[in-house]
């Protein structure tokens, strides 16, 4: 018994026991199986969490917020990918419920919310929805409000001067890409200015999409003073293409990016951007399933997190067009 409370990190048992058994365990090489506490405890302490891909820097910070917390608490993931498909998505959560884990964390985009609410319906294992807002199943998301974002970024824009605003979007499939698209076109209404699709430019989330976003814009002979890009990588396509073409930023051209990730703090002027605090959502989905799964009653769960504008140095005024 005294064993097995110091294996499941009991506070019952005194730091002299405690080492008096670890240093037991070491000297046997002895190593618990996972499979015989699983059937004990009913419980095999991993969480299963699927993300679309895992290149970039916004999963890596996403999946790190999420491990940090779970290993604090002697949980470990297990990761796979949805390979941006409807697919590959319901096919990794068939996946995951198969290695009978605690508990799911999902970022999906592309099935439907009409799927996951029926996933709550037909299968026991509970799931916190990161980075998506389901009405149905709202305590169970942890979400940014994109839409807000969006209007943010265009609206810093227009506060500077700007009228003739471009935008790259991300695929418009996706719930994040189309409520960012939607804030912008709020900000612009509201000042009076009419949606222009010949400034519009449905790009996909990476850098090569706003590297092609920034040459088709320039290339249709509309002009514009400043460019949103619905995320930092193709924000950073865009940067290289103004640059290439012997652009000034921000005295010619306006940039602003959207999640704030790590390397904007880098670019030459500095990226403005929207902070997205994917980590810090990351970790809040973990506390989720401490709270809900493992018991952890003291935990506070916050579901609707409200980005903010960081001014960099990529946004210059533009007054008297």
């Amino acid at each position: 018994a005294t064993v097995s409370r110091v294996m499941n990190n009991s506070e019952k048992v005194s730091p002299a026991t405690r080492k008096k058994v670890e240093d037991a365990m070491n000297e046997l090489g002895y190593r618990p199986n996972s499979n015989a506490q699983s059937l004990a405890s009913n419980r095999s302490n991993s969480v299963g969490v699927i993300v679309p891909v895992l290149y970039g820097p916004f999963y890596g910070e996403m999946l790190s917020g999420v491990e940090s917390e779970l290993r604090a608490a002697g949980k470990h993931l297990i990761i796979t990918t949805g390979d941006d498909n409807e697919a590959g998505e319901k096919a990794g959560v068939e996946f995951l419920l198969s290695r009978s884990c605690d508990a799911l964390i999902l970022r999906l985009d592309f099935v439907s919310d009409e799927y996951l609410v029926g996933l709550k319906d037909r299968d026991s294992t509970p799931f916190v929805v990161l980075d998506r807002e389901v009405p149905e199943i709202l305590d169970r998301c942890i979400y940014l409000d994109n839409e807000l974002g969006g209007y943010f970024a265009t609206q810093s824009l227009l506060v500077l001067g700007h009228r003739r605003i471009a935008y790259v979007s991300g695929p418009l499939r996706k719930d994040d890409a189309s409520g960012r698209f939607a804030g912008h076109k709020r900000a612009l209404e509201e000042q009076g200015i009419e949606f222009d699709s010949r400034l519009f430019y449905e790009g996909n989330f990476q850098e090569d999409g706003g590297s092609r976003g920034m040459e088709h814009l320039l290339a249709s002979g509309m002009p514009f003073s400043a460019v949103v890009c619905a995320n930092d990588e193709m924000a950073a396509g865009a940067f290289g293409v103004a640059r290439e073409r012997g652009m000034v930023i921000p005295e010619e051209i306006s940039i602003m990016g959207f999640d704030n990730v790590f390397f904007t703090r880098y670019f030459r002027p500095k990226l403005s951007t929207v902070r997205n605090p994917v980590r810090e959502m990351g970790e809040m989905a973990a506390r989720w399933i401490l709270k809900e799964v493992y018991g952890h009653s003291e935990l506070e769960i916050r579901h609707r997190y409200v980005p903010e504008v960081v001014n960099r140095n990529s946004v210059a005024a533009k007054f008297g067009q």
